[in-house]
């Protein structure tokens, strides 16, 4: 897509920064991907890519959607962390929207933007050595090596029942077991 430099604009939606620093840490001089001709620039208007860290909060949406309607097409999206590929540990609480794919609905259903090429790269935080790697399959470097694959195991009613058993079994035996309320209906009689 990019045969010649790549230009990054780093986008902070709310992480914790530890993404933040590997990010820096590919362009120090031990990692060095400016010699891939990767740069880092202070402009989305001037970047081909945003590397995008942490998951979306509420109070950052309005400024991460004017960067990502900055960026002039094509762009590419590399979700750096397990923040921004799916909100990590905050995906459900009240001040987070999620990660990049929720972004990407509100941009579709209110902006009529569609989502650009997307690049996950998980980890909290990802290794360096992920991110230089992601971003050489954006440039058509490397070919990916690695497919997505999903297992659903689907377990009968009676393997069910015998494993939440014996989950329960074992909670039982810790001190963090809630032992079993009673509610009294409006009869009196007990009912577990």
């Amino acid at each position: 897509m990019f045969e010649k430099s790549l230009w990054v604009f780093h986008l902070n939606s709310g992480s914790c920064n530890g993404c933040d620093i590997e990010i820096l840490n590919i362009f120090a001089p031990k990692q060095d991907v400016e010699r891939f001709g990767i740069k880092l620039v202070g402009s989305p208007r001037h970047a081909d890519a945003i590397a995008f860290t942490g998951p979306v909060t509420r109070e950052c949406l309005p400024k991460v959607i004017e960067a990502f309607k900055a960026v002039p097409e094509p762009k590419i999206v590399l979700a750096i962390g397990s923040c921004a590929c799916g909100g990590g540990i905050w995906y459900d609480t009240y001040a987070v929207i999620g990660g990049v794919k929720e972004l990407y609905k509100i941009l579709k259903e209110e902006y009529g933007i569609e989502p650009p090429t997307t690049i996950y790269i998980p980890g909290c935080p990802p290794k360096p050595e992920a991110i230089i790697y992601a971003v050489a399959m954006a440039r058509g470097l490397v070919k990916q090596k690695q497919k997505r694959e999903i297992y659903i195991e689907e377990l009968d009613e009676k393997t069910e029942r015998d494993i939440v058993e014996i989950l329960f079994g074992e909670a039982k035996e810790t001190r963090h077991f809630v032992p079993n309320i009673v509610v009294k209906t409006d009869g009196g009689a007990d009912e577990p």
